[in-house]
Order: C-alpha cells, then structure tokens, then sequence
C-alpha cells in the first residue's frame, strides 16, 4: 500500500464515448498485455504515473485488442 493510503493501480481505459478512469489492486498489466474489461478485450499501450495529482499509483493506457 502506498504512504498516501492508495494502493495498486488504475486503468484509463479507452470507450466510443471518451476514456474511463478506473481503480484496480494488484500491480498493473505489463505493455502489450491482454486485458479484459467486461466483454471487452483491449492491449496495455502504456504504462505511465497516474493521471491524478499526487497520486504515486501507476496507470495502464488501454485500447481496443
């Protein structure tokens, strides 16, 4: 867990209707990994700091597989 009280990671997962920014535990997905989303599969394209200001959580760029 990380010193601020958040733990894991986030996805900012890709949509017809715009990006989605959603919480996960664990450690993130690899580049290039399989991912599942409800029905949806998408491809990690990236792995950077998170979006959100003064969060040390890294975030997982998805698109569509």
């Amino acid at each position: 867990m990380q010193e601020n009280g958040r733990g894991g990671y986030l996805l900012f997962v890709w949509s017809p209707a715009g990006y989605t920014l959603e919480e996960r535990s664990g450690e993130p997905p690899h580049v290039g990994a399989q991912v599942e989303e409800g029905e949806r599969r998408f491809r990690v394209v990236k792995i950077a700091p998170s979006p959100l200001p003064g969060d040390p959580r890294r975030c997982a760029y998805l698109l569509p597989a």
